[in-house]
C-alpha cells in the first residue's frame, strides 16, 4: 500500500490541477488501491465532462487481412499469398457498397477502416477508397487508416508521410484511427510487432496529420508482456505530443486477447487491471479530452463499469462489422444498439450524449 503522505501528495495535486509526474503515475499503478482511483478519476472525469457520457452510430469497414506484418498478439491477419480457405478476405469497393447500401441516408454518422497491410496498396489506394466512399455517402465522417497504414502506403508510393497525408485528405479522409500504437518502448514493440512502423513513425503520422488539421485517436495495447513503466512512457509520449499539437481527441486502451495468436500462452488481464489502467490513464492524460472503453474489446458490462473510473465515451453501434477482436476472443458478431448503449450509459446514473467523429452533440433527425 502506499503511504498516506503518497496519496496526499497526489490527490493535492490532482486538486489544484497540477500535471502528473511518470513516477506519481507508477505509484497509482502499482500501490493505489482501486477504489481509491475510482473517486479519483471519476473526479477528473466530471470535471471534463460531467455526468455526460458518449456514443455515436457507426459501422467498421476492414478491407483486407492479408497483411505484410505478423504481429504476434493479431489472430486478424494472414499472411499476404494466402487464400479464402485459409481465412484470408480482400473486399472490392461493390462489397462496400453493398454494405453501405443497407443502411439508409441517415442512420450513420461514421465510417471506421483499418484493416491488414496489403503488400500492393499505396496512397492511391487509400485515395480511391475515400474518394469512392465521398461519391457513394457524402454525408459520412470518413475515419480511416491507421499510421502503420499510412506509413506504408507513402513507403510503397514514394511519397513523404505528409504528402501522403494531404493527398488523403484531399480524397475525403477526415480523421484517422488510432490503431497501431501498441507499446512505443522499442524492445517489447520487438517482441509483439518486430518489423512494423516505429513508435517514432507512428508518432511522426499523427504530428503530421494535426498539422494539416486532420484530427485522430491515440490507442495504447496492455496486457502482454509490457511491464507498467512501458505503460507510463507510451501515454508521456502521446501526452507531450498532444502538448505541441492538441489534435488527439480521445485516448483508448486496448486489452490484449489471447485467442488464435502467437502470444496466447499469455494470460488475459483480470477485470480490475482493466478498470485501473482506465483511472491511470485519466489521471495521467489531462491533456486528452476524452478516455474510451471499446466495448467492441471489452464487452458492454465491463465497459459500462469503467464508466465508474475515468471512461466518458463508449464507442458505436458497430453493427457487427468488425472482426479483428472477435478473432481473438473478443465479443462474437459485436453490434449494440443506441437503445442498448443508452440504458447502459444510464445505469450509471450518467446522461447518454450522441455525438459526431469530433465529439459534437448531436441532434438526429430520421431520414
Amino acid at each position: 500500500m502506499p503511504t498516506d503522505l503518497e496519496l496526499s501528495r497526489i490527490h493535492a495535486k490532482l486538486g489544484n490541477n497540477e500535471r502528473l509526474t511518470s513516477e506519481d503515475a507508477l505509484v497509482l499503478y502499482q500501490k493505489a488501491p482501486l477504489e481509491w482511483l475510482k473517486e479519483r478519476a471519476s473526479e477528473s472525469r466530471q470535471k471534463k465532462h460531467g455526468e455526460e457520457a458518449y456514443y455515436n452510430r457507426n459501422i467498421h469497414f476492414e478491407p483486407t487481412n492479408l497483411c505484410v506484418y505478423a504481429c504476434k498478439f493479431c489472430a486478424f491477419y494472414r499472411p499476404p499469398k494466402s487464400t479464402e480457405a485459409q481465412g484470408a478476405w480482400d473486399y472490392s469497393f461493390e462489397d462496400l457498397k453493398n454494405k453501405l447500401d443497407r443502411y439508409p441516408v441517415g442512420s450513420l454518422t461514421e465510417i471506421h477502416i483499418t484493416g491488414g497491410v496489403h503488400p500492393d496498396r499505396g496512397v492511391e489506394y487509400g485515395e480511391a477508397l475515400c474518394s469512392f466512399i465521398k461519391a457513394t455517402r457524402p454525408e459520412l465522417h470518413v475515419k480511416a487508416f491507421t499510421a502503420v497504414e499510412i506509413a506504408y502506403f507513402a513507403k510503397k508510393s514514394r511519397v513523404t508521410l505528409a504528402e501522403a497525408l494531404g493527398r488523403l485528405k484531399s480524397s475525403g479522409l477526415d480523421s484517422i484511427p488510432g490503431g497501431g500504437a501498441e507499446i512505443f518502448d522499442p524492445e517489447v514493440r520487438r517482441v509483439i510487432a518486430g518489423g512494423k512502423a516505429p513508435a517514432h513513425q507512428w508518432l511522426e503520422v499523427h504530428e503530421s496529420a494535426h498539422q494539416l488539421g486532420l484530427l485522430s485517436n491515440a490507442t495504447m495495447l496492455y496486457g502482454h508482456v509490457e511491464s507498467y513503466a512501458h505503460r507510463v512512457d507510451h501515454m508521456l509520449r502521446l501526452r507531450e505530443l498532444q502538448d505541441r499539437t492538441n489534435g488527439f481527441k480521445s485516448f483508448i486502451p486496448l486489452r490484449y486477447r489471447n485467442e488464435a495468436n502467437a502470444l496466447s500462452r499469455l494470460p488475459e488481464v483480470t477485470p480490475e487491471e482493466d478498470l485501473r489502467n482506465y483511472a491511470v490513464a485519466r489521471l495521467f492524460l489531462d491533456n486528452i479530452p476524452h478516455l474510451k472503453a471499446y466495448w467492441a474489446m471489452l464487452g458492454l458490462e465491463l465497459a459500462t463499469e469503467a464508466l465508474d473510473y475515468g471512461v466518458d465515451d463508449l464507442d458505436g453501434t458497430v453493427d457487427d462489422t468488425t472482426r479483428i477482436y472477435s478473432m481473438a476472443g473478443g465479443p462474437d458478431h459485436p453490434t449494440a444498439s443506441v437503445e442498448i448503449l443508452e440504458k447502459a450509459i444510464r445505469s450509471k446514473g450518467r446522461v447518454p450524449v450522441e455525438r459526431d467523429s469530433g465529439y459534437q452533440k448531436r441532434v438526429f433527425l430520421e431520414s
